[in-house]
């Protein structure tokens, strides 16, 4: 009994032992994980992505608009009625037709009797008449022919104010002559900033010292 012990026991470890060796071989010839090259593709592969530069706006070229078909108007110049053109008989209707503006309140810019300014009342009495002259009080003074002297000054002139006394300056008021009553008496209507169209002497304190010049429009 004991004998057959021990030869069961011998088989069991010889069984033992062979499987044993068998595995360890087995072990020596499966070949080894490369974990390294797998580690670092594998950091490759999970590697931020690189974004492609920002594209620079392109700069259009302007667009270029197709040229009118149609000419630019060419401009006119304006046409004023010259000395000459009408004689001192109409100085009459002129005095006539500005005192019908008398009582309009000033305006600036104004050319009717809901208002007007110095410059205006010359422009419109004149235009009633079917005569063209400038609008503008600085071109109404370079208008016509200039009077020489105070002296001279009739009905139907163009007086012509700076706007300080005694000083020299752009014209900044006018008038037309209504009536000369005497040397010291020359009656004009004009626009007043205060007090409307209205007539006043020449030689009253304010004007007489502001008076520049006469112009005879006619």
């Amino acid at each position: 009994m004991k004998k057959y012990l021990s030869q069961s026991l011998s088989c069991t470890i010889f069984i033992l032992l062979i499987t044993t060796l068998l595995s360890c071989e087995v072990f020596r010839t499966t070949p080894e994980r490369n974990t390294s090259s797998r580690g670092s593709s594998s950091r490759g592969r999970t590697s931020a992505t690189r974004r492609p530069p920002a594209r620079k706006p392109v700069a259009k070229a302007p667009v270029r608009r197709p040229s009118s078909s149609k000419p630019a108007p060419a401009r006119t110049a304006t046409t004023y009625s010259r000395p000459g053109d009408a004689n001192t008989e109409n100085v009459p209707q002129v005095v006539q037709i500005a005192r019908t503006y008398t009582g309009t309140p000033y305006r600036s810019g104004g050319n009717d009797k809901q208002g007007i300014d110095c410059s205006g009342l010359i422009c419109q009495v004149y235009s009633e008449m079917g005569v063209k002259v400038p609008r503008i009080s600085w071109q109404q003074s370079e208008f016509g022919q200039e009077v020489g002297s105070v002296e001279e000054i009739k009905p139907g002139d163009w007086l012509f104010f700076v706007p300080e006394a005694g000083k020299e300056g752009y014209v900044s008021h006018a008038g037309i002559v209504t009536d000369v009553r005497g040397r010291d008496e020359i009656i004009f209507i004009h626009a007043s900033t205060s007090r409307g169209v209205r007539e006043d002497n020449l030689f009253s304190t304010y004007f007489k010292g502001r008076f520049v010049k006469a112009m005879r429009p006619f």
